[in-house]
């Protein structure tokens, strides 16, 4: 299927190609000022600024069944072109600057393409326009703002075209969130540490993390975690001098549980020795997600630097899609490292499942439901399959070993999804989308009340800096004052990361500079509003107690 789109702004072609992609199994996509007479399909999309407000005219124009190889002034006249046509209008803001506009008409141009692809195609996109990772952030938005529910729930489903489902979902993942995190926008002024591991046992065919088979890896895993105990200590002790709380450690790869139980003693007393005042950090969580590395020596040096929190991921119960997507465990070792795990006092367990794996439909889906069923983790993150362009899943993809569902399947099974969250008392915390993700859906995490991530809210929000120690992790920097974020990302291979770590602590130590200079402008300018009897604004603003009336 070829898909051609036609407008004079070149700035426009990759969003709409984004965009028109949606609605295709694996579309051609070409973008020009003027039409392709040879496309199955042509959009062409008349842009007009006009004093305050800009006007979008979509038109599609397609081919009979059949016709893709006949010019359209060959057709007869008794078989036209089919024809769609979609307008959408937006007004500027009062003294938008340049930029301002320049996405305003992008976003008006998104929808006036997706609403005549709707049309077209009778298939509704349930984001609407939104391709971002992280559509939660437009309510958190609203609330700040102090919008009324009622208005921020109309904003997204007429500005971005959000169905009242999703909407319905984000409103519900807010609200979890600001009760396990009452203070997640006052969060600024702490930081979360993330702690990468890139090694694995084998790597899984979906995946794009760095992630290192561990075996015969000694020499490199050595010199890697020599680097990083390094990078704790120095980060830790800037942290300590300048009064800087943590809320939340995570520990992630790869697989954070691939090291030795002696290895990880070692890493987490260096954690313990370095962070200040370990014990207000709020939580600390280990992706031991490979069963085929848990051990009991390894439960035992959790249990010793009280980390309770944990994912021990079984992706699929079915073991023919585990042996296919190369995780090298069995079924039987997903069930037998859970009770494992609680034997040695592990009561916060998340476990991961993937809908859309290879091979799998609704009836396989329901299967690892029935099977989950018989474990109830704390958490359960929901996952759909994304072809990420580095995997190897993604190199054969159309190939009869990767053939995935159909795109009803993939709503079927997520469906299934949500009844089986809610009959079991899990409820929705976080949300996060992926580009090439099946079925346009999402990856959401469920849990049972109090047991929610805080890490992945903050990660998920950006409400917080995150810094990023290890290889392939990436410090995220929010201005405390401004929110303005800034990345800074180390090496993602390890013998780069050996060679290069001193000077990633060293452009750490300059960004935290930075980063602690609009904290304590904060923080004085906090004082001074505390001061002057004017207090803090409520941070749930008008919108969340409209919610709960």
């Amino acid at each position: 299927m070829h898909i051609h789109l036609a407008a004079a702004d070149a700035s426009l072609e990759r969003p709409l190609s984004h965009l028109a992609a949606l609605f295709y199994e694996n579309p051609e996509i070409t973008f020009s000022a003027g039409g392709r007479p040879e496309a199955d399909v042509n959009i062409g999309l008349e842009i007009a600024e006009e004093g305050a407000r800009v006007r979008v005219r979509a038109l599609l124009k397609a081919r009979a069944a059949g016709m893709a190889a006949v010019r359209p002034e060959d057709l007869p006249e008794q078989e036209p072109l089919r024809e769609r046509l979609a307008v959408h209008e937006s007004e500027f803001p009062a003294g938008s600057a340049d930029e301002e506009r320049r996405k305003l008409v992008r976003q008006t141009a998104s929808r006036a393409l997706v609403d005549v692809l709707q049309r077209e195609t009778g298939i509704v996109q349930p984001w609407g326009i939104l391709t971002g990772v992280r559509p939660t952030k437009l309510m958190h938005e609203g609330i700040r703002s102090g919008r009324p529910a009622a208005e921020v729930r109309r904003y997204l489903k007429e500005h971005y075209l959000v169905s009242e489902e999703k909407i319905a979902l984000m409103e519900r993942i807010v609200g979890r969130q600001l009760k396990a995190l009452p203070d997640l926008y006052d969060l600024r002024r702490e930081v979360s540490v993330y702690i990468g591991i890139p090694f694995c046992p084998t790597k899984c065919a979906y995946c794009t993390f760095p992630a290192y088979d561990i075996n015969g890896r000694q020499g490199s895993v050595n010199g890697f975690l020599h680097g990083l105990h390094q990078e704790i200590r120095v980060i830790g002790k800037w942290l300590r001098d300048n009064g800087v709380p943590v809320t939340t450690i995570y520990f992630g790869g790869g697989t954070p549980t691939s090291i030795t139980a002696e290895e990880m003693d070692d890493l987490y007393a260096e954690m313990a020795a370095s962070f200040p005042d370990l014990s207000r950090v709020r939580e600390i969580t280990v992706e031991a997600g490979r069963p085929d590395t848990i051990t009991p020596e390894k439960l035992a040096v959790l249990n010793k630097w009280n980390i309770g929190r944990i994912s021990i991921n079984p992706q699929s119960y079915i073991q023919e899609t585990l042996d296919l997507i190369g995780r090298h465990h069995s079924v039987e070792e997903t069930v037998e490292k859970f009770w494992l795990a609680r034997e040695h006092g592990m009561d916060n367990i998340n476990m991961d499942l993937i809908i859309g794996l290879p091979g799998e439909g609704p009836d396989e889906f329901r299967h690892t439901l029935a099977e989950t069923e018989k474990l109830l983790p704390e958490s359960l993150t929901v996952h759909t399959l994304s072809f990420k362009r580095a995997s190897e899943m993604t190199r054969h993809r159309g190939e009869a070993k990767y053939k995935v569902a159909t795109r009803g399947e993939i709503g079927e099974m997520m469906d299934e999804a949500v009844r089986w969250t809610d009959a079991h008392g899990y409820a929705p915390y976080y949300l996060y989308r992926q580009k090439n993700i099946l079925g346009n859906l999402e990856n959401v995490g469920y849990s049972l009340p109090g047991k929610e991530s805080l890490y992945n809210i903050l990660i998920i929000e950006e409400m917080q800096s995150i810094i990023g120690l290890g290889c392939g992790a990436t410090s995220k920097w929010v201005d405390p004052v401004t929110g303005a974020m800034t990345r800074l990302a180390n090496p993602k291979e390890p013998r780069a990361y050996i060679e290069t770590y001193e000077k990633s602590i060293e452009a750490k130590l300059e960004a935290l500079e930075k980063w602690n200079a609009s904290r304590l402008k904060a923080v004085a300018a906090k004082g001074a509003r505390l001061f002057s009897g004017k207090g803090e604004e409520n941070p749930h603003s008008e919108a969340v107690a409209d919610r709960r009336r």
